[in-house]
């Protein structure tokens, strides 16, 4: 978890559309202002918040429109001050506090660990979707016979192993049989391309001047980035973040990324890993902006390419270890809970 205290104050609560200038005036556009390192490069160092409220995929009713218009995030702003006034007036039910246990369907909304949620964005964008090409917004076909994995979060998955699940899996025989978020391998936004989960979306980068490092919040994976004409790896070596490579494009760096292992998606649980291409882009825009953009290729999973944009918003704190493995009692109770399921139908 970051403890800090955020550069711009970071909302736990979210609408679907990402609106910065609900929170704060719009400014003029002033001249960009250049960062560098004592090697003459780019400073992109820091701590960088990439959580957003943009959906991933733009919603139908806006077309190839990338951006909203002033008269909805007026009309979005308006709702969200009546709504805040309401919450603010309502008088306490004694109904909903006496409430019994809520419904499976419910539990993503009234979870203990709701206020947990780090869903609304701290960066300036209007924009309707983080993908932008294809032109609708929205992801391309999948390639006939690609995997397609499912969510095992409430009940298990149907599938066999490797489990490509986000969260959950398809079974509690061994810990194979979950997904490799629970099993603190890799996370659920430590992977690139990054994307925003519902906590948890830091990364820090770090630089000198032949290697960019950046770590990733979320299980704590540091992506080792080297800016030399160091040869890449032979193909038959898989990692879970890739191989990636790095060079300068002006102010911005490339990151070109392969050998992703075979047990990894290629994204949101379509695909694997194994054949696809990421070139990220970074460039820092501000003192606190970092503008993120990425394109996916891989011929194996998706019919056409996939490039998406996501704002990242500098912070001024420190990461802090995600210590998933050594408190993961989750994965121990899972699997010890089927056990006792198990001997107890075997004694009735």
């Amino acid at each position: 978890m970051l403890r800090s205290t955020l550069l711009i104050p970071l909302a736990r609560s979210g609408v679907r559309l990402a609106l910065c200038c609900l929170y704060a005036p719009l400014v003029m556009a002033a001249e960009p202002q250049r960062f560098e390192t004592e090697w003459g490069q780019p400073d992109l160092q820091g701590v960088w918040n990439f959580s957003t409220e943009i959906p991933f995929e733009r919603p139908a009713e806006f077309g190839e429109r990338e951006f909203l218009t002033a008269q909805e995030i007026e009309a979005i702003k308006a709702r969200l001050a009546a709504e805040a006034e309401e919450g603010a007036t309502r008088e306490a039910s004694e109904e909903l506090a006496n409430r019994g246990a809520p419904s499976n369907d419910e539990r993503f909304l009234y979870g203990y660990d709701h206020f947990w949620y780090e869903m609304a964005s701290i960066a300036d964008t209007v924009r309707t979707s983080q993908i932008v090409y294809p032109a609708n917004g929205q992801l391309p076909p999948l390639v006939a016979g690609a995997p397609r994995g499912q969510s095992g979060f409430l009940q298990d998955a149907q599938g066999s192993r490797p489990v490509r699940t986000g969260s959950g899996g398809i079974g509690k025989d061994g810990p194979e049989d979950r997904g490799l978020p629970e099993r603190c391998l890799i996370g659920l936004n430590g992977l690139p391309p990054y994307r925003a989960s519902r906590y948890n979306n830091n990364l820090q980068i770090v630089q000198n001047r032949d290697h960019v490092v950046i770590l990733g919040e979320m299980i704590h994976n540091a992506r080792m980035v080297p800016l030399t004409d160091l040869p890449p790896l032979p193909d038959s070596i898989e990692q879970w973040t890739g191989d990636s490579r790095g060079y300068w494009d002006g102010d911005t760096l490339v990151v070109e990324t392969r050998n992703f292992s075979f047990y990894t998606a290629s994204l949101a649980s379509l695909g694997t890993g194994k054949n696809k291409t990421l070139t990220e882009r970074f460039t820092r825009t501000a003192f606190d902006a970092l503008d993120y953009r990425w394109t996916l290729d891989d011929p194996a999973t998706f019919t056409d390419k996939i490039e998406a944009v996501l704002p990242m918003a500098k912070v001024a704190g420190q990461l802090y270890e995600y210590a998933c493995q050594e408190g993961n009692y989750g994965l121990l109770n899972i699997l010890r809970g089927a056990r006792a399921e198990e001997a107890r139908a075997a004694s009735q």
